[in-house]
């Protein structure tokens, strides 16, 4: 049997809409047709307008308060680079690769923004301040631990997402905190809009996300991964959470008949090659109906695995969906 690693460990490395779909600042409305509702016909998404602010109250219920709108704001990872492009501001500094994506600013813009020291589960503390940041956004579970050594030199905000839902609340609130509210609404209705038409035509196979380095791969879930929170809407995705140190085997998988694979390969170290090619070692992989049928994509991990926001997440259902076609 092979494990999947921790949920931990992917994040270090890492709306059916009937009618109109109505969001408050800071949270994304409820369906309340249930996740397995359907939209049958097209329908206008439309979004609750976002009220410029100072202080909030975040999807996760962290308080954000700033004296004025920031302008020099540092991201610790990616999906602080997602939303402020969404929103239409460079990043003072990063420590994520997306922004080279063609999606997003392309490699040479990405090469003019400064580069945070000490790497995603590490960064230098000296060097974030050295960008004299007005604000500084990191993951919770991973930059928590900064939190003291930032406090009284500027404003830092641990996000925490789990799903599209808060993806898109956490786009709402930085715009905001930033005064960029027209441009936050275009950016979750373009998402929503998406996902919609998406949802309309769902496709009847199932669908299998999974990540790694090597044969020791993780299964991406709904209840913790954002990637993976769109699947259940989109196809037939029957994985669900078992916790921190749950894992699927690969008897499992071949018993579930996946018919299309998407597979996020990891960089640790100096591990190279794709994951998919080492789970070919493997007698089991080959049975599988979607490696047999030649549906294995090897899909970006900074998107797909680490980008969660809203324009990474649009990426992902074009992708996804002419996959599953």
């Amino acid at each position: 049997m092979l494990r999947a690693p921790s949920r931990s460990v992917r994040k270090w490395l890492t709306a059916a809409v009937v009618g109109s779909v109505l969001v408050g600042c800071g949270a994304p409305a409820a369906d309340p047709a249930g996740d397995k509702a359907r939209p049958t016909a097209k329908t206008e998404v439309t979004v609750r307008p976002i009220e410029a602010a100072t202080e909030l109250t975040d999807v996760n219920g962290v308080r954000v308060s700033l004296d004025r709108p920031p302008r020099r704001i540092v991201c610790l990872f990616a999906l602080c680079d997602d939303i402020l492009t969404e929103l239409g501001i460079v990043p003072t500094a990063t420590n994520s690769t997306l922004l080279a994506h063609p999606g997003f600013l392309g490699k040479d813009k990405a090469a003019k923004i400064p580069v945070v020291p000490g790497g995603f589960i590490a960064p230098e503390v000296e060097a974030i301040l050295s960008h004299k940041p007005d604000l500084v956004i990191g993951l919770g579970d991973t930059h928590g631990k900064l939190a003291p050594a930032l406090k009284g030199a500027t404003t830092f905000w641990a996000m925490q997402p789990e799903t599209w839902e808060d993806s898109v609340g956490y786009l709402r609130d930085t715009a905001a905190l930033t005064g960029r509210t027209a441009e936050g609404e275009k950016a979750e209705k373009t998402f929503r809009t998406r996902l919609a038409a998406a949802e309309r035509t769902p496709s009847d196979k199932t669908a299998l996300v999974i990540y790694g380095s090597d044969e020791n791969f993780g299964v991406a879930t709904p209840e913790g991964d954002v990637t993976a929170s769109l699947f259940p809407r989109i196809a037939d995705y029957p994985w669900k959470s078992r916790g921190v140190d749950g894992s699927y085997s690969m008897e499992e998988i071949l018993a579930k008949d996946v018919d299309v694979l998407f597979v996020e390969t990891m960089s640790f170290g100096d591990a190279d090659g794709k994951l998919s090619e080492k789970l070919a070692k493997n007698p089991l992989w080959g049975k599988i109906p979607a490696v047999r049928n030649g549906d294995v994509h090897e899909v970006n991990p900074e998107v797909w695995a680490k980008g969660r926001g809203t324009r990474s997440l649009g990426i992902v259902l074009d992708e996804a969906t002419a996959a599953l076609r």
